[in-house]
This record gives C-alpha cells, sequence and structure tokens, in this order.
C-alpha cells in the first residue's frame, strides 16, 4: 500500500532525474496463496518473524537478494547503499535512459542478473528503500523455468549467452568489467 506514491516521492527527495542511481524495493514472498498485504513496515516485519512471509528466494537462491541486507533494512530509516555482487538481481525502479535488459536473455535465466551487472558497470549507485517492500505470491511453475529445469540443451545455451555477455561487458567497459568475469569463475 502507497508503494507508487512512496516511490514518487523517492525519486524527488534522492534526485533520481540528475543522478545515475538504481533504487532497490525489497522483496518478499509467502508460501500461501491467500494474505493480507501488511500496510506497512512495522506489519510486514512482524508477519517476517512469525514465518508468514521470508525474504524472497531465501530457501532457493539466497544470492538473487542477499545482497540487498535485509539484517539492515529491518532497521533502516534512510536509504543506503549496497555493493553489486555475483547473481544479484533486485528489482529496481531506474531513469527511463537507463540501460535496457539484454534481449538475449528472454524467457527464464540471467535477465535482471546482467541489467545489474550493467547497471554497475556504468557505475549506478544502489540503493535501498527503507520502507519499500513487494510480496511474491505462489503461483504455478512458467513454461519457461520448466524449460530450465528440464533441459540440458536449454542451461547450455544459457551459459553461451552468459559467456558472449562478459565478453560484450569487457570490449565495452575494459579492465573495470574484470570483476565480473571473476567472479563467475569463483563461483
Amino acid at each position: 500500500y502507497g508503494l507508487y506514491d512512496y516511490l514518487r516521492n523517492s525519486i524527488q527527495q534522492l534526485e533520481l532525474p540528475q543522478r545515475k542511481a538504481a533504487l532497490i524495493v525489497p522483496a518478499f514472498e509467502t508460501l500461501h496463496y491467500r494474505l493480507t498485504f501488511p500496510k506497512s513496515k512495522a506489519e510486514l516485519l512482524s508477519m517476517l518473524d512469525m514465518g508468514s512471509l521470508y525474504t524472497f528466494r531465501y530457501h532457493v537462491w539466497p544470492k538473487g537478494h542477499a545482497p540487498t541486507d535485509y539484517a539492515k533494512w529491518r532497521t533502516a530509516t534512510m536509504p543506503y547503499r549496497v555493493a553489486w555482487q555475483p547473481d544479484f538481481e533486485p528489482y529496481v525502479v531506474v531513469r527511463r535512459d537507463c540501460p535496457r535488459y539484454d534481449q538475449r536473455f528472454v524467457g527464464f535465466g540471467w535477465n535482471k542478473v546482467s541489467h545489474i551487472m550493467e547497471l554497475d558497470a556504468q557505475e549506478y549507485e544502489l540503493l535501498v528503500l527503507p520502507n519499500a517492500f513487494m510480496i511474491h505470491m505462489p503461483h504455478a511453475p512458467s513454461f519457461d523455468i520448466s524449460k530450465f529445469r528440464l533441459s540440458a540443451g536449454y542451461r547450455g545455451c544459457l551459459q553461451t549467452l552468459r559467456e558472449e555477455f562478459h565478453q560484450d561487458l569487457s570490449r565495452r567497459y575494459g579492465a573495470a568489467a574484470l570483476k565480473y568475469l571473476t567472479a563467475e569463475r569463483s563461483l
């Protein structure tokens, strides 16, 4: 509730139109098909403590959202900066003129990860909003995630596209892009 207005105010207060920043909206999830949506951060924290909400994908893909630093978010009252980490894929609000999603990554796999890498390569600040949140509701698996899980060919193709993306980053950003390739190889 009120996320749209909060985002509009944050955009103005943080001078987003004049600044290269990605505003991160922390993501949570429920395993219940019915949920009374929390009306405030305090309500959300209570639901989190009671176990009716969880940090997003903590049990299957913690690397995707862990850099958000949920422990810090619990008590934050001001936006705070986080650093890029491998496989980080937060939900963000950015200016219209930001880099677009790489069209190689359609379906399931690496669309948000590659986008955040590109934003980081262009030196966007990654700012977590202290009073924003979203909740993912359970749903049936998509056709594309089913293909990813069941097809070695799909996963192999995705790996090839990831390698091409890394090469393109290296060409565009030079030595600054080495951290992405180094991170990928150390995983």
